[in-house]
C-alpha cells in the first residue's frame, strides 16, 4: 500500500515550504510536550492531595454525623428543625475563577464563623457540638470540591496534550516528512535527467 504524500507540486520552492512548516510542527510537539509533561505532574500532585482531603473528609463526616444522631435521639427530628431556624450561618465561602497552564477551575475558599450557641428551650448541648462538626466537614468538603474539580479539568486537559503529541509524531510530522523526501528524489530525479542530456549534447557538439 503506497504511503500518504501531502498533494504539493515536487517543486525547490514547494520544499523549502515544507522544511519551514516541518520546523514549525516539530517546535509545536516540543512546547505541546513539554505542557504534557506539566500536566502530568499537576495531576499526580493533585492525586496525592485529593486522596488526602477525601479521606480527612470522609472521617470528619462520620464524626459529625455521629454527633447528628446523638442530638437526633435527646432533641427529635422537630426540635433539630426549629433549633436550626435560629443558628447562623457557620461558614464562609468564596469561589474565584484560577488558571494554571491554560486550564481554569474554581478557587474555592472556605473561612470558619464563630458559632453563637443557640440558648432556645429544649435544645441540647449536643446540638452546637453537631454545628461545629458539620462546619469544619464543610471546610474539607469546600477544599475537596476545588481539588477534586481541578483534576478533573487537568486530567481532560492532559489527555488532549496526549491526543495531540501522538497526532504530530505518528501521522502529520511523518507525512511532512514523507513528502520532503519526495519531492528530494524527485527534484535529485531530475537534475540527474538534465545533467545526462547536457551530456549528451556536448558530446554530439564535439562530434
Amino acid at each position: 500500500m503506497a504511503q500518504q504524500l501531502i498533494k504539493a507540486p515536487p517543486t525547490k520552492n514547494t520544499l523549502l515550504r515544507l522544511k519551514k512548516q516541518v520546523k514549525f510542527l516539530e517546535e509545536g510537539h516540543d512546547l505541546l510536550e513539554r505542557k504534557r509533561e506539566l500536566l502530568t505532574r499537576l495531576v499526580y500532585e493533585r492525586i496525592g492531595e485529593y486522596r488526602e482531603l477525601r479521606s480527612q473528609s470522609a472521617a470528619a463526616l462520620a464524626d459529625a454525623y455521629h454527633c447528628l444522631s446523638i442530638t437526633h435521639l435527646r432533641m427529635g427530628s422537630r426540635g433539630i428543625r426549629q433549633a436550626a431556624l435560629g443558628a447562623e450561618s457557620a461558614l464562609k465561602v468564596d469561589i474565584l475563577p484560577r488558571r494554571a497552564l491554560g486550564v481554569e477551575y474554581p478557587a474555592v475558599t472556605s473561612e470558619r464563623i464563630p458559632l453563637k450557641p443557640v440558648g432556645l428551650l429544649g435544645t441540647d448541648a449536643s446540638f452546637d457540638t453537631t454545628r461545629d462538626n458539620l462546619a469544619r466537614a464543610s471546610v474539607l468538603l469546600a477544599r475537596l470540591s476545588e481539588v477534586e474539580i481541578a483534576l478533573h479539568r487537568l486530567m481532560e486537559e492532559q489527555r488532549k496534550a496526549q491526543k495531540r503529541v501522538n497526532a504530530l509524531k505518528y501521522n502529520i510530522i511523518p507525512l511532512y516528512q514523507r513528502t520532503i523526501r519526495f519531492i528530494q528524489s524527485s527534484l535529485e530525479e531530475e537534475e540527474r535527467n538534465t545533467l545526462f542530456q547536457v551530456k549528451l549534447l556536448r558530446e554530439k557538439a564535439q562530434a
